[in-house]
Parts: structure tokens; C-alpha cells; sequence
């Protein structure tokens, strides 16, 4: 079984994901990691492809990755919104949303300027930042089969929380 971290860009999926990978010994990915391996940079596939096909490029990594087993994947931030990667996602894995608050996640983003989906003329950063969770946050708490929530957390204390929700939910049969 896999294990799948999802939510909004700023949550802390990659530092959580690598924490634990490093706690259990289990090989991880970062979705947004593979892409650039393999097709470049994202802000450049954005600017040339569009986003429609950046998304495309996603769900051809989690049919990779969903066939694998025994990994710990993070996600891109939008990938989720796709329902056939969630089908994908959960055929062989469970699915962690990391909860963060608006504050947290603009204090996180606000000088990474690599984000394409925040690089935008008419928006502010945080305006941008409480739009995309307003539409998003329903998404991540649907697919979840866990929700844990980062503010005011260490990423070793998050990742423990995680493989402990995770064991005790194999004990309940979620």
C-alpha cells in the first residue's frame, strides 16, 4: 500500500513526504520531482504547454507510481482535482490531506516566486492563495481517507502523526 500526500502548495508535502521515507525506509516520490526529471521545468512547461497539459503530464507519473507499491508519494497541489487520478491514487494507496491555515501557507509561499499558479497580474499572492483553497480545500477533504492538520507542527511530529493514523486506520480496517 502507498501512501499519498495531498493539499494545497506550502503544506509541506515534500519535507513530510522525505520525513517519512526516512521513519519507515520506504522510497519516495514527489510527483512535481518526476515531472521536472523528466519533461523540465514547471513554471516552463506552464508558460509553453498550458496548464491542461502539465495536468496531463501528472496523471501519465501517478500511473506509474500507482503501480508500484510501498511508496511514499507527494503530490502536486492541483493533481487531486483530477477524479481519475484519484481512482488511481486509491486502487493502492491511502490518501493524507495536510491541512494548513491561509496564514501558514502565505507565510510559507511568500517568497517563492516558482509557483506558476501564483504568478498571476490581476491577483494578489494572497488573494490568489484564498481563492485556490477555497476551491480546493472541499476536493482534499473528499478524497482524503485522513486529514491532519500542520500549523504549529515540526515535519518529524507531523510525519510520526501520519504513520500512526495510518497503522492504527490498517488495525480499523479504514
Amino acid at each position: 500500500m502507498n501512501l499519498v500526500l495531498c493539499g494545497m502548495m506550502g503544506a509541506g508535502k515534500t519535507t513530510i513526504g522525505i520525513k517519512i521515507a526516512e521513519i519507515t525506509g520506504r522510497r519516495w516520490y514527489d510527483t512535481d520531482g518526476v515531472i521536472v526529471d523528466k519533461h523540465g521545468k514547471i513554471s516552463d512547461i506552464f508558460e509553453y504547454y498550458g496548464e491542461a497539459h502539465f495536468r496531463k503530464l501528472e496523471t501519465e507519473v501517478i500511473k506509474e507510481l500507482a503501480a508500484m507499491d510501498n511508496l511514499i508519494i507527494s503530490t502536486g497541489g492541483g493533481l487531486v482535482l483530477k477524479s481519475e487520478n484519484n481512482a488511481l491514487l486509491k486502487k493502492n494507496g491511502k490518501i493524507v490531506f495536510l491541512r494548513a491555515s491561509h496564514e501558514t501557507l502565505s507565510r510559507r509561499l511568500h517568497v517563492d516566486g516558482t509557483r506558476p499558479l501564483l504568478q498571476t497580474s490581476t491577483e494578489s499572492i494572497r488573494d490568489r492563495l484564498s481563492r485556490l483553497m477555497k476551491e480546493r480545500t472541499p476536493i482534499y477533504e473528499h478524497v482524503a481517507d485522513y486529514v491532519v492538520d500542520v500549523d504549529g507542527k515540526e515535519p518529524e511530529q507531523i510525519a510520526k502523526e501520519i504513520i500512526e493514523i495510518v497503522e492504527k486506520g490498517k488495525e480499523t480496517g479504514r
